[in-house]
Order: C-alpha cells, then sequence, then structure tokens
C-alpha cells in the first residue's frame, strides 16, 4: 500500500494564501488576526464531526453569515458515494435558518463552486480540498448586516476552507487509522480465544462457542445492530446461521439461506456480497427481517477452502458500509478463518495424541491383563478338577465365573479406548451410550453398559436403528413396570442364532418385579415385531434379582452384509 502523502504545513497554507490578500481593504486586514487564530483551532477537534461544527460556525461568524452548512463527500470507492453526502452539519443564528441549510447545499450542487452567486451576491459557497482531491462544500448564506457577500469575504472563507480541508482530510486518516487498529486488535482478540480452546471443542463443523464469539466481535467492529456467522449446511448446498450476536432476539439462529439464493455461490467462491436493502435484494433469495438495512456479507476462506461466511447489517436507514470497511471485514474474516483452521489442526493433533494412549493402554490391556486373567482361570480350573471337597471345588468354580466376568469387561474397556473420544460419540456404540445415559435420569440410577465385540464396525445401520429403539422400548419397559434397582445392559456383536448365522444380541435384565402374569405385554410384542422384521426373534425370562427375580429382555436379529 502506497504511504500517504504527508500533510501540507498549515503556517505554509495560511502564508501562502495570504499573499493575495495583500493590497486589499483596511477591513480585510483587520480581520485577518481572527482569520489566523480560527485556523489555529480548526484541527483540535476529538472526531471529524467536531472539527466540521467548528468549521461552519467559524466561517459564519468570520463573513457575519446568519446561516451556514458543510456538505462532506463520501471517501473514493464508498458504495455509497455519488448517492448524496456522507455528513452534513449545519449553522443558523435561528431554527428556521438551520432548517434552510440544505437549500445551501442543493444550490451548491446545481451551480457549482467556487460560487459568489445569487440576488445581490447573498449566497457564497466554496469547495473543501487538499491538492486536487474535493472533501466537500461549504456555503453560507445572508448577511446579518443585510448586505451582500464581498470579494474580501470570498478570499477569508477561501483561506478558511483551504485549512479546513486540511483539518477533514488529516481527521480522516486518523479515523482511518483507529478503525484499522481496531479490527486488527479484535481479529487477535478472536484468534486467541479460538486457538486458546476457550471458544469450544470443535474448530470447524459448529466450532463449539467459536461462532457466537465471532459473531458478537464482527457486530462489534462494524458498528452494527447483528452478527451472524453461517456455517455449510448439510447435504443442502447452502448456508446455514450458527450463530447470531444482537441486543434483542432476531429468530435467524439455525435458519438457512438455501442455495438457490445468488449470494450463497458467490461467497462459497470467495467473493463478499453488499446488500443494500435486505427486504428488497434479490441476492439474498429470501424474505429477510425488515428491521435491518444495510448489511455484508464476507466468506470465511483459507486458500481455496471456505469454511462459511460472516455476515453483518445495520438498522434500516443505517449508513452504508464504506469501501475501507469492506476492505477490513474481508481481511478479518481472512484471519478468522486462518484460526479456525489452525484450532482444527490443533485439536486433531490433541486427538491424535489422546487415541495413540488409549490404543497404547488397549494394547497393554489385552497382551498384559487379559493375558493374565486367562492364566489364572485355567489354574483355578485344574485346581478345580484335583479337589475331592465339594466347598471348595464351588468356590473355585465361582472365582472362574467371577474371572471370566472381569475379562469381560476388560474386553469393553478396550473396545471404548479404540473409539472416538468421548466428546464426539459416533456410531451405534454412541447411540447406545446417549439412551442409557439419558436413562439414568427418570430411573434414578446409572444402569451398567456392556459392548461385545466390535459394534460400530459389524451391525449396519437399519439393523442399528432398529436396535436402539429396541433397547429405548426396553429401558421405558423397565421405568415405568419393573420397579428395579438394577438394569444391565449387553450389546454383543460376537453372537449367533439358533442356525448359526452370525448376529447382534441386546440384553436388558432388571432385577424388579417381572411380568406379571395376565399383564399388557405391548411393549414386548413390539419388541418382537422389529426382531422378526429383520430375520431376528425377542424373548424374555428370568431376571437379575434373587431367584431369578426381575425381567431379562433379550433381542436378537442377524448380521447383515451392510454393516461388514
Amino acid at each position: 500500500m502506497a504511504a500517504a502523502a504527508p500533510s501540507p504545513d498549515p503556517l505554509d497554507v495560511a502564508a501562502e494564501a495570504t499573499r493575495g490578500l495583500r493590497g486589499l481593504s483596511t477591513e480585510l486586514t483587520a480581520r485577518l488576526p481572527r482569520l489566523l487564530e480560527a485556523m489555529r483551532a480548526l484541527g483540535t477537534g476529538p472526531d471529524a464531526h467536531t472539527v466540521l461544527d467548528r468549521i461552519v460556525r467559524t466561517a459564519a461568524e468570520l463573513v457575519g453569515a446568519r446561516r451556514a452548512a458543510i456538505g462532506v463527500h463520501h471517501a473514493e470507492g464508498d458504495a455509497a458515494a455519488g448517492q448524496g453526502l456522507a455528513d452534513v452539519v449545519t449553522y443558523g443564528e435561528t431554527e428556521a435558518d438551520r432548517e434552510g441549510c440544505a437549500e445551501l447545499l442543493a444550490e451548491a450542487r446545481r451551480t457549482g463552486v467556487p460560487s459568489a452567486a445569487g440576488p445581490q451576491g447573498s449566497y457564497l459557497a466554496v469547495p473543501l480540498r487538499v491538492g486536487e482531491e474535493t472533501f466537500g462544500t461549504l456555503c453560507l448564506a445572508g448577511k446579518r448586516d443585510g448586505g451582500p457577500f464581498t470579494e474580501s469575504d470570498r478570499h477569508l472563507v477561501e483561506v478558511l476552507a483551504t485549512e479546513a480541508g486540511i483539518a477533514i482530510g488529516h481527521t480522516r486518516v486518523q479515523g482511518a487509522t483507529r478503525q484499522r487498529e481496531r479490527w486488527i486488535e479484535g481479529a487477535v482478540a478472536v484468534t486467541q480465544a479460538l486457538l486458546s480452546g476457550g471458544a469450544g471443542d470443535s474448530a470447524v463443523g459448529g466450532m463449539g462457542g467459536g461462532p457466537s464469539v465471532v459473531a458478537e466481535k464482527v457486530r462489534e467492529l462494524a458498528d452494527a445492530a447483528v452478527g451472524i456467522v453461517l456455517l455449510p449446511e448439510d447435504g443442502g448446498g447452502g448456508l446455514k446461521v450458527a450463530a447470531v450476536a444482537a441486543d434483542e432476539p432476531s429468530g435467524l439462529l439455525g435458519t438457512a439461506l438455501p442455495a438457490r439464493s445468488p449470494a450463497v455461490p458467490r461467497l462459497l467462491a470467495g467473493q463478499p456480497v453488499l446488500i443494500e436493502d435486505p427486504a428488497a435484494d434479490p441476492l439474498l433469495g429470501t424474505s429477510a427481517p425488515g428491521r435491518y438495512g444495510p448489511s455484508l456479507m464476507v466468506p470465511l476462506s483459507s486458500g481455496d477452502r471456505v469454511l462459511g461466511a460472516l455476515a453483518t447489517a445495520r438498522e434500516r436507514g443505517g449508513r452504508p458500509f464504506t469501501a475501507s470497511e469492506r476492505a477490513l471485514a474481508a481481511q478479518f474474516a481472512a484471519q478468522v478463518a486462518i484460526a479456525l483452521v489452525l484450532a482444527e489442526a490443533q485439536r486433531d493433533r490433541e486427538r491424535l495424541v489422546v487415541l495413540e494412549e488409549r490404543d497404547r493402554i488397549a494394547r497393554d490391556l489385552h497382551d498384559l491383563v487379559v493375558q493374565r486373567l486367562f492364566a489364572a482361570a485355567m489354574l483355578l480350573e485344574s485346581a478345580e478338577r484335583r479337589s475331592d471337597a465339594p466347598e471348595v471345588r464351588a468356590r473355585i468354580e465361582r472365582a472362574v465365573e467371577e474371572l471370566g466376568a472381569t475379562i469381560q469387561e476388560v474386553r469393553t474397556a478396550i473396545y471404548a479406548l479404540q473409539q472416538a473420544p468421548p466428546e464426539t460419540p459416533a456410531g451405534l456404540r454412541g447411540r447406545v451410550l446417549r439412551e442409557v445415559r439419558a436413562a439414568a435420569v427418570p430411573l434414578g440410577f446409572q444402569p451398567s453398559l456392556t459392548f461385545v465385540g466390535p459394534v460400530d464396525d459389524q451391525v449396519g445401520p437399519m439393523t442399528g436403528a432398529h436396535l436402539v429403539a429396541a433397547l429405548r422400548e426396553a429401558l421405558s419397559n423397565a421405568f415405568r413396570h419393573a420397579r428395579a434397582q438394577r438394569i444391565e445392559v449387553v450389546v454383543d456383536a460376537t453372537a449367533r442364532l439358533a442356525d448359526g448365522r452370525p448376529a447382534v444380541r441386546l440384553t436388558v435384565a432388571d432385577d424388579g418385579v417381572g411380568v406379571p402374569a395376565g399383564g399388557r405385554r405391548s411393549g414386548l410384542a413390539n419388541l418382537a415385531r422389529r426382531a422378526e422384521a429383520l430375520g431376528g426373534s425377542s424373548a424374555f425370562g428370568p431376571g437379575l434379582g434373587e431367584g431369578g427375580r426381575g425381567t431379562a429382555v433379550t433381542w436378537e436379529a442377524p448380521l447383515p452384509g451392510e454393516g461388514a
């Protein structure tokens, strides 16, 4: 980016401008100290509007005008350039004078500047410029003494306008610098939040709390009414609102911008979209809330990858987004996209470390613990065969059974360790886990759960869906009718049907009151129908309680080829 040209020294400008005033009237010479004092005070305002207000008041007082107005043009490249003025500041001794200031600027646009036209010289207009760039127009009308504006008045106002142009230009540069710093600081803050893990567990596909952080920050930086994060819609080809930041509920969260919207392909191609009126602009392809006005959408893109989009909108009737704001928003979105990709890579590395450690633990359990338990069980079985005492044989047999159960629990732990981390449960195992955890709320205790075999690899999607439904039915029956204190759930992907075919078997056993004779059995009938539809079966038998008290429901279905 080329360096901005240095602003001219105000004293040099004043000296150059006043050279042309030599030899003029005593009246003009007498007003020069006042002019120089006014020029000295122009650039001391805290913001552009304050500077403009000071300029218009100083000009009116300097030449004795009853009313004055400044109209400032939009910066070059702004979306609204040519569509009016970026700012208007007026001065008038009465309310009627102030209301008539808009006519001054309209007259200046019609007649051009500089001008001392109008009836008997009652109107004066000069441009505000630095070098070749024109910032706006200063207009004055109605001398307090009733006379016309003189040539001396015009010279004084031109000198003041030159200094005013410098002051406005300087203020604009300062404002642009502060604005750029705010956007940079905002991008840094979002990057730190995403990379620190405080914005959520998943960087891109959902981003945890990341979308909320980004939406709030873009709203703040753009001085807008709403900030929105959109992510690709699953299977729809459109963009779905993942986060909204606004003072009041907007009803936008979860809504989708459909693929047919002309804005979607542009965003997914990495192009920004500027919308002056969301309620009428065809780019959206859908009705937009009428409360919002000028809107800006920029893609969240890193390289050739588009992760989603950022959108922000001002209130209806709000000022349009300037070229500078559009560029800063695009840079902010690019930085956020990079941060999201880095956060995703960081979390992938962390998951890989966890998975490697889990895999090591699983190997150790399989290679060391299970083998030692098997060896202990074999030693006990050998001792049992050599013992003649029935009591000793019974105790040894019970110990062998306990070792067998322990081996099965260790195997279940091994299978669990080989799955994805618990924060992202996937497949049939994750769905079963969720059902069992959800059942703990109405039951008042947590059922035990055992997996046997590679459940996710062996069970197909259709069989898995029926199994989850059967589990839900069985747990519901236990809650409503069994009055159980203990429930055990087993999902066995190594089972076989009576005819020898590989199968998955679900067992839900409790220690409740059992199935009453002659009672309703609609739930058990539902389980049987689900199993038979897949070529399997369902049955019930004694439960976990003493003497077989309670119920054990067994549901099994063959393993289809699609599950392999």
